[in-house]
C-alpha cells in the first residue's frame, strides 16, 4: 500500500512540476510575444494537429517526427539513469554521443560489409567507444578521487576538438562546400520505418528493446541491485560485501555504451554523411529525461516523448509565431529546477508518510484486539 501511494505521489509530483514549468513558459510567451495565444497553440497543440483554416486534423507525419526525435534521447536518458543510479554525476554522455556517432560513421564509410551486418557492427563499435569515453572520469573518480562531474564536463570538449581535428584534416570530403565526411555506404544506413521524410528509423524499435533490457538489468539482476544500492547507501553496500569500485565502473561504462549507441544510430539513420561540428546536445537532454523518469528506465520513453513533443512544438512556434525556438531551453530548465528541488511538495510527502504510519498502527491495533478475542 505504501509503495503504491508513494508511486502515485511521485507521479503527481512530476505532473505538478511539468505544469509549473509550462506555466513559467507561458508567462515568458505572454511577455515576449504579440500573439501569445497563437504561440501557445503551436507549442501545445500543433505537434499532433494540423490547422487548415477553420479545420483541424490529426497529423501522422508530425507524430513520426516526434518519435524520430526521441531516438537518440531515449538512449542517452537510459545511460544517464544507469550512471545516476550509482550516485555518480557523470556528464560524459554528451561526448559519448558525439564519439559514437563519429566512429559509427567511419565504419559506415570505410569498412564494406553485407547490408544486414554493416549497421549492427557500426553501431556496436560506436557504442563501445562511447562506453570507453565515460569510463575515463569513472576511473579517475575510483583511482584518484577526482570529481567525475568536472572531469567528464571537460572531457566532452576534449572529445569534440579531437574529432574536429580528424574531421577537418583527415576525413573531410574536400569536394563539398561544408565540412563533412564522404557519404555512408548504402549497406551501413539504418532503414526508415515509414516514408515521407520523417526520419523515423528502426532505431526507435531498438531503443524500446533497450528500455526493456535496462529495466530488467536494474530491477531483476544482482548487478542492477548493486548499482542501485551503491547509489542509495554506499557504506551499506561496502559492508555488505559488494565490490563498490567495480560496480561504479560498470555503471558508467553501460551509460556511455548506451549514449554512444544512440549517437551512432542517429547519425546512420538521419544523415547521409557525418557533419556534426559541435556537441549535439542529446546528452544534456538525456539528463533532463533521467530526472523526469526519476532514474527509472521504464519511464524513459514517456519522458523522451514529452521533451520531443515540446521540441517539435517549439520548432512550430518559432516558424508560425514571433517566439524563438530557444523557449525549449527555458522549459527544460524549469522542469530541472522543480524536479531537483527536494522541498517541492515536501509537506504533502510528509503528510503521506504520517498517514501511512497511522494506518499501519491502526491495522496493527485491530489485529491485536482480534487476537485477544
Amino acid at each position: 500500500m505504501y509503495k503504491r501511494r508513494m508511486l502515485a505521489f511521485n507521479i503527481l509530483r512530476g505532473l505538478a512540476a511539468i505544469l509549473l514549468a509550462l506555466a513559467v513558459a507561458a508567462i515568458f510567451i505572454f511577455l515576449a510575444s504579440d500573439e501569445p495565444f497563437e504561440a501557445l497553440k503551436q507549442l501545445l497543440v500543433a505537434p499532433l494537429v494540423s490547422f487548415h483554416g477553420d479545420s483541424a486534423n490529426f497529423n501522422p507525419q508530425s507524430l513520426y517526427q516526434i518519435l524520430a526525435l526521441m531516438i537518440p534521447t531515449m538512449f542517452t536518458g537510459l545511460g544517464v539513469c544507469v550512471m545516476f543510479s550509482a550516485d555518480m554525476f557523470n556528464l560524459g554522455g554528451e561526448g559519448a554521443v558525439l564519439a559514437g556517432g563519429f566512429v559509427g560513421a567511419l565504419i559506415g564509410i570505410y569498412v564494406p560489409m553485407p547490408a544486414g551486418i554493416h549497421p549492427v557492427v557500426s553501431v556496436l563499435l560506436g557504442a563501445l567507444i562511447g562506453g570507453l569515453i565515460t569510463l575515463i572520469p569513472a576511473l579517475l573518480r575510483v583511482r584518484v578521487g577526482a570529481s567525475e562531474m568536472v572531469s567528464s564536463l571537460m572531457l566532452n570538449y576534449v572529445v569534440l576538438y579531437v574529432i574536429m581535428h580528424f574531421l577537418n584534416n583527415v576525413f573531410a570530403d574536400r569536394s563539398k562546400g561544408a565540412t563533412q565526411t564522404f557519404p555512408f555506404l548504402e549497406t551501413a544506413k539504418i532503414p526508415q520505418m515509414v516514408s515521407g521524410g520523417s526520419r523515423l528509423t528502426y532505431g526507435f524499435i531498438v531503443g524500446l528493446v533497450f528500455v526493456v533490457i535496462i529495466a530488467i538489468f536494474m530491477y531483476r539482476t544482482r548487478w542492477g541491485y548493486q548499482v542501485r544500492m551503491i547509489g542509495i547507501n554506499p557504506n551499506f553496500a561496502k559492508y555488505s560485501g559488494m565490490n563498490v569500485m567495480s560496480t561504479l565502473v560498470l555503471a558508467q561504462f553501460i551509460g556511455g555504451f548506451l549514449s554512444g549507441m544512440g549517437g551512432a544510430i542517429e547519425v546512420l539513420g538521419r544523415y547521409n554523411t557525418f557533419l556534426w561540428k559541435e556537441l549535439p546536445g542529446f546528452g544534456w537532454t538525456g539528463i533532463t529525461i533521467a530526472i523526469l523518469a526519476r532514474n527509472n528506465p521504464a519511464f524513459v520513453p514517456f519522458a523522451a516523448f514529452f521533451l520531443a513533443y515540446l521540441n517539435r512544438g517549439c520548432q512550430l512556434m518559432s516558424t508560425h509565431s514571433d517566439v524563438p525556438s530557444e523557449m525549449i531551453s527555458i522549459i527544460q530548465a524549469s522542469i530541472f529546477l522543480f524536479f531537483a528541488a527536494e522541498q517541492f511538495l515536501a509537506g504533502a510527502r510528509q503528510k503521506l508518510v504520517v498517514k501511512n504510519t497511522r494506518d499501519e498502527l491502526a491495522a496493527l491495533e485491530a489485529e491485536t484486539v482480534q487476537e485477544g478475542k
